[in-house]
C-alpha cells in the first residue's frame, strides 16, 4: 500500500519494483535516486563536495576515472547517504561491480618487491629507542675520538722529529773564523 502510495503511476507491483533495484547497477540506483529527488549534478557536487566529474563518472558507472577503489567506496557512500539510500546494500553492489572491472578485480599490491633491503632497514630503525639510542651512539663516538686522538698523540711522541728530513736538508753550521768577535780580555781586578 505505501509503496503505491508513492508511486502512483506506478505499473509495478512492491514486489517488481523490489526486484528491478536489485537488478539496477549501483550507477542506475544513483541517477534514478538523484532524478527522483529532483537534483541536479551541480547541486550534489555542491551539498556533497564531491567534483562533479566524479558525480557524473558515478552516475555512468565510470569508475575508471578514479585512482583507487576506496574513492569509489567513500564517495557511493557519502551520495548514498545524501540520496537516503541502503548504503550496506549499495557498497555491496558496489563491491559486486568492481570484481567485475579489470582495474579494480583484485586490491593494489601494498608494497613493491623491489625496495625489500629498504623496507627491513627501515623497519629495524623504527624499533629503535632514539632516547636511548642517541646518547650512547654520542658517547660511543666521542670515545672513538678519544682514543684514535690518543694513539695518534702517541705515535707522535715517540718518533724522532728530525727522521723524516732527507739527506741534504739539514746541514750543522760550520765555524768560519772572522764571524765571530773575540771575547774581550780579562782585567785585572782592582
Amino acid at each position: 500500500m505505501r509503496f503505491r502510495s508513492l508511486f502512483p503511476d506506478c505499473q509495478w507491483s512492491r514486489r517488481t519494483a523490489i526486484k528491478r533495484r536489485f537488478m539496477l547497477t549501483v550507477a542506475e540506483q544513483l541517477r534514478t535516486a538523484r532524478e527522483a529527488q529532483g537534483l541536479t549534478v551541480y547541486q550534489v557536487a555542491e551539498i556533497t563536495k564531491i567534483k562533479t566529474d566524479h558525480v557524473r563518472a558515478l552516475e555512468e558507472g565510470d569508475y575508471a576515472t578514479f585512482a583507487a577503489p576506496v574513492y569509489i567506496r567513500g564517495f557511493v557512500r557519502t551520495y548514498g547517504t545524501l540520496l537516503r539510500l541502503d548504503v550496506a546494500t549499495l557498497l555491496t553492489a558496489l563491491e559486486t561491480e568492481l570484481d567485475q572491472t579489470e582495474k579494480f578485480h583484485e586490491p593494489p599490491p601494498l608494497s613493491d618487491e623491489s625496495g625489500r633491503f629498504l623496507d627491513v632497514v627501515m623497519l629495524q630503525l623504527s624499533k629503535v629507542n632514539w632516547r636511548v639510542a642517541l646518547p650512547s651512539l654520542g658517547v660511543a663516538l666521542a670515545l672513538l675520538v678519544l682514543i684514535l686522538g690518543y694513539r695518534a698523540w702517541r705515535v707522535h711522541q715517540s718518533k724522532d722529529p728530525l727522521s723524516s728530513l732527507g739527506p741534504g736538508l739539514y746541514q750543522p753550521p760550520q765555524k768560519q773564523p772572522g764571524e765571530t768577535l773575540p771575547l774581550p780580555p780579562a782585567q785585572p781586578k782592582k
